[in-house]
C-alpha cells in the first residue's frame, strides 16, 4: 500500500527538504521535492501526490499563493489534496489565511521532531485511504 503513496515536500532549505526525504522513504512513502511553491505547483500538477507537506516562507512563491493556485486548479483532485503546512512561521494572520485554504494542520517546525512530523503525515494518509475506500 505505502508504495504507492506520494508525498510532495516543498521546502526552501536544502538540508531540511533531503532529511524529511529520507525520513519518509525510510517510512516506505515515494517522495517528491521542490524549492520553492512555483516548482511545487508544476511537480503537484505532473505527480499528482497523495498529500503535500508545505513550507509557508519561500523565495518566488510563498506557501498561500500556492495554495491560493493550487485550491483554484480546475483538476479537482489536485485542488483538494490534502496539505499540512509546515513553518517556523508562527504568525495568526497566517495560520487563518491557511485554515480557510483548508489546510489539515499548521505545523510549526520546532515544536516536533522529525520522527513526530512523519507520524502525523501518515496519520492524515490513513485517514484519507479510509475515506476513499
Amino acid at each position: 500500500m505505502k508504495k504507492n503513496i506520494k508525498i510532495l515536500i516543498i521546502e526552501d532549505e536544502p538540508v531540511l527538504r533531503e532529511m524529511y526525504e529520507q525520513k519518509f522513504s525510510q517510512s516506505g512513502l515515494k517522495i517528491v521535492s521542490a524549492e520553492d511553491g512555483e516548482q511545487g505547483f508544476v511537480v503537484a500538477k505532473n505527480e499528482k501526490p497523495n498529500l503535500i507537506l508545505l513550507d509557508m516562507l519561500m523565495p518566488k512563491q510563498g506557501g498561500l499563493d500556492f495554495l491560493r493556485k493550487l485550491r483554484a486548479n480546475p483538476d479537482k483532485q489536485l485542488a483538494k489534496t490534502t496539505v499540512i503546512a509546515f513553518s517556523n512561521l508562527d504568525e495568526p494572520n497566517t495560520k487563518k489565511e491557511a485554515a480557510k485554504l483548508n489546510v489539515a494542520e499548521y505545523i510549526i517546525k520546532t515544536n516536533f521532531t522529525p520522527k513526530q512530523v512523519v507520524r502525523k503525515v501518515e496519520k492524515y494518509l490513513a485517514l484519507n485511504s479510509k475515506n476513499s475506500d
